[in-house]
């Protein structure tokens, strides 16, 4: 996996301490949502053109690192 911690950081001076991509105020979930409605990389980069195809990818390492140790315990129906 790709370290995304060269990339993302979370600081509660910058967007109340949600992950943003360094160095920017643009934050993970929101390149995630872009990413999960269809828009690829390109698309992206014309919306955001400070951001580059590692910026992208630290996006989705953060996100499986974050789910990968999330755990779930199984509601009764």
């Amino acid at each position: 996996m790709r370290k995304w911690e060269k990339h993302i950081e979370a600081n509660p001076e910058i967007m109340y301490g949600k992950p943003v991509i360094k160095g920017t105020r643009i934050p993970v979930d929101l390149i995630l949502e872009k990413m999960s409605n269809g828009q690829n990389f390109q698309e992206i980069y014309k919306d955001y053109p400070d951001l580059n195809e590692e910026d992208l990818y630290a996006c989705l390492a953060y996100a499986t690192s974050v789910l990968r140790n999330e755990v779930t315990i199984p509601l009764a129906s």
